[in-house]
């Protein structure tokens, strides 16, 4: 099948006071159309920047997404278009639904008319049609009394409805690509449930891939069909749902499920991943997981791991799998 968007390489940096931070450092992976991509990975580990770098959004400056990079969707490298070009993809063939609803969402616009700009901008209706997509979005999203909730402000409605309103904004187009950061934070458990099971409702109406960043394992093994994970701005393993939660192989994913908490019982305690996540303007001189890692080795402490292939869409950047060092 082809590949909807293809990530190449890609380095976004940000320049500060202090230094330079490689927020997001050689990220490659791609997207099928239909399916669902999660990537995972502490906070910091520079998930929601390659979101924003894929849209071209990085405030510059201080961001800067590096040469070499390429973004490439539906065969086309998004970091060469123009702006003008870029503002025709953005809310139209890309959506994307940020993180908090209530700073994305403008205080002072009816919602109706905030899902309405996106369709007066991209799909050309008048501003009558564009009221009654917006009333029919609502009703998709699962919202009460739309032809009420549309001449509503963004305050008078609970956290769990604004995050509906931006699910509607990002399909009102029907995008060929939704990118969900963090889409059920700050959101309780039932409303949570709700809005994954609307997104996976919704992704099948519109075939539409999604890109889903999260920290939460739990809302990737039940949404996604494949997992990229990242540490410190790199890729470290890669793979299908299943074979990541059976089958972890770099030591950060086997951490990482360590700490979900067991549905079953039967769990003392949750395991911890000892240390933290390394300074980005810091990094150790090797693998950056290496002074948290328990399978350390001296090779890890001096050179950076490359990505080793394990199988069909399966690969790690370990030491422990790379066969070109004579290493296992």
């Amino acid at each position: 099948m082809e590949k909807l968007l293809d990530i190449r390489n890609l380095r976004t940096y940000f320049y500060t006071e202090d230094g330079v931070v490689p927020a997001v450092d050689g990220v490659s992976f791609y997207i099928k159309p239909g399916e669902t991509l999660g990537v995972v990975g502490e906070s910091g580990c520079g998930k929601s920047v390659t979101s924003i770098s894929t849209l071209r959004l990085v405030p510059n400056p201080p961001g800067k997404i590096m040469e070499g990079s390429e973004i490439i969707f539906e065969g086309t490298d998004l970091l060469k278009l123009s702006e003008a070009e870029m503002r025709k993809i953005r809310g139209n063939k890309i959506s994307m639904i940020f993180q908090e609803p209530m700073t994305s969402l403008n205080p002072v616009f009816r919602i109706g008319d905030q899902i309405a700009e996106v369709l007066l901008l991209h799909q050309g209706l008048n501003k009558a049609e564009a009221r009654e997509k917006a009333i029919e979005m609502l009703k998709l999203v699962g919202i009460p009394r739309p032809e009420k909730v549309v001449d509503d402000y963004p305050h008078s409605l609970s956290g769990g409805m604004r995050q509906r309103v931006m699910i509607a904004m990002a399909l009102a187009c029907n995008p060929r690509l939704l990118i969900a950061d963090e889409p059920t934070t700050a959101l309780d458990v039932t409303v949570q449930a709700q809005i994954l099971d609307l997104m996976n409702d919704l992704k099948k109406k519109v075939n539409a891939a999604v890109m889903l960043i999260t920290h939460n394992l739990g809302v990737v093994a039940e949404s996604c069909d494949r997992v990229v994970v990242m540490y410190a701005g790199k890729v470290v393993e890669e793979g299908d749902v299943y074979s990541i939660f059976e089958d972890p192989k770099h030591p950060y994913t086997v951490g990482l499920l360590k700490s979900m908490p067991s549905a079953v019982g039967g769990q003392d305690k949750l395991d911890s991943i000892p240390g933290v996540v390394p300074n980005p303007l810091n990094l150790p001189k090797g693998c950056r997981f290496a002074p948290r890692c328990n399978k350390a080795m001296d090779i890890c402490r001096e050179k950076q791991p490359g990505l080793t292939v394990l199988g069909e869409e399966r690969t790690v950047r370990c030491f422990l799998y790379n066969r070109e060092d004579g290493v296992k």
